[in-house]
């Protein structure tokens, strides 16, 4: 039991950190003068990945690598099964251009990219490490300048404009609570998972992909529902989209220029990386079938049943 306490005040300690992160983040963007649009875009994106990347970071230090790859093939599994999956029963979504011309294509190019550099040699390198990263860049240069063209076009995620006013003691008091919490959010979960992975009798990518996947798309998956509940704009899929672009070229590529990750759990090759794979590739017939521009209700249940498929099967 003391180890699921581990886990879970790891994943509260990670989501009140990310909070504070992003909240310190945005105001210090706003004092730089950097645009509302800008800061949705990149820097909020960037923020709300760190709890998975502070996750990543600790468990390849430690010799967890399958909890590091795992905790982002689960997360971008749970983002589309869970999150889109629970939002679209609650309210259809509409899906918008920039889906079928910039977001969709790249996540697909960054999901083959994990796939071949962890196939190629059972190794993220820090040289694939460092391609993931510059990728990453290149499509933010070309999501800006889209959204600049295109200004109803882009998902940007929402920016507090509160935090605007908000004092520089105060947001270096947020960045710090932020970074502690994150920190030791991060030890405990990758020590509480590791020691509940082996008090179960199973590998420690299983609960990567399952409980830590989980517990990080949690705020996700409540920002989407109470959205979705109150008939706002439910966080659309752009947004998860890009979420799941962050985990990959992001975490893993930071993750693998800090320390190469290995491939030590065979499931991660042969069953793990296809259902993320799987789940990002549907999502265009998805949002083309039967009526284009829009994922409905009836879909949003094809994906949540298969999640809970996935998790059925991985356990």
């Amino acid at each position: 039991m003391e180890n699921i306490g581990f886990v879970i005040l790891g994943l509260i300690l990670l989501v009140a950190g990310g909070e504070f992160l992003v909240r310190a983040s945005v105001g210090l963007s706003f004092k730089l003068n950097i645009s509302k649009m800008i800061i949705g875009l990149t820097v909020v994106s960037f923020a709300t990945s760190a709890p998975e990347l502070l996750v990543s970071i600790n468990a390849a230090l430690n010799d967890s690598p399958a909890i590091a790859i795992n905790n982002v093939i689960g997360s971008n599994i749970a983002n589309i099964g869970l999150v889109l999956g629970i939002t679209a029963i609650i309210g259809p979504i509409a899906v918008n251009n920039t889906f079928y011309k910039l977001t969709w294509p790249v996540l697909m190019i960054f999901s083959i990219s994990i796939y071949y550099f962890l196939w190629n040699d059972n190794l993220l390198s820090m040289l694939e490490g460092i391609i993931l990263f510059i990728g990453l860049i290149v499509f933010l240069v070309i999501l800006i300048r889209s959204a600049q063209k295109n200004k109803d076009e882009i998902d940007i995620e929402e920016v507090d404009d509160a935090v605007a006013t908000v004092s520089y003691m105060k947001i270096f008091i947020w960045l710090t609570i932020g970074g502690l919490a994150l920190y030791f959010g991060s030890e405990f979960l990758v020590k509480g998972a590791k020691a509940f992975a082996l008090d179960m009798g199973v590998e420690e990518g299983v609960i990567a992909i399952t409980m830590i996947a989980i517990g990080t798309s949690v705020p996700e998956l409540a920002a989407s529902v109470i959205a979705a509940i109150k008939k706002e704009k439910a966080i659309s899929l752009g947004n998860l989209i890009g979420s799941n672009i962050f985990n990959i070229a992001s975490v893993l590529g930071i993750t693998a220029m800090i320390t190469e990750i290995p491939v030590v759990e065979a499931q991660i090759l042969s069953r793990d990386i296809f259902w993320m794979l799987g789940f990002a590739f549907v999502l265009f017939p998805l949002a083309f079938i039967p009526k284009k521009f829009g994922i409905e209700r009836y879909e949003g249940v094809l994906l949540f049943l298969a999640y809970i498929t996935f998790i059925y099967l991985v356990f």
